[in-house]
């Protein structure tokens, strides 16, 4: 079922695709490559999909980190999804950020994902 107004149900843009996903460039990037690897199945939560549909997102995600390493030479990535409205998911079609890291692009990337909650990020 296609939801009307969803902005990854409408885009043609696809840059990766198998049968159950898809991935795309992210309109607004963390850094160059950001991609968002996305259900093809308008579902808002990683809890809700299927077996299938997981190892679907993961087969692009490694085909994704295969696109980037070739385009972009990244040093390191973030992998990750927001999980509702209080982890700051606001397009409800799940999506997987794929972040190429690159050296220097943050002075200090100590704590990774941690950063979510700044005071969080650093840590003895």
């Amino acid at each position: 079922m296609i939801i009307l107004q969803c902005p990854f149900c409408e885009t043609g843009e696809r840059v990766l695709k198998n049968d159950r996903a898809f991935a795309l460039y992210d309109k607004y990037p963390v850094n160059q490559g950001h991609l968002l690897i996305i259900t093809k199945r308008h579902v808002a939560s990683y809890f809700d999909i299927t077996h299938a549909e997981k190892k679907a997102l993961d087969d692009l995600i490694i085909k994704g980190k295969e696109l980037l390493e070739e385009k972009y030479n990244p040093v390191g990535y973030n992998i990750g999804f927001n999980e509702g409205k209080y982890a700051g998911q606001t397009i409800k079609h799940l999506h997987i950020h794929l972040i190429p890291r690159y050296e220097g692009d943050i002075e200090d990337p100590t704590g990774g994902v941690r950063g979510v909650i700044p005071d969080k990020r650093i840590y003895p």
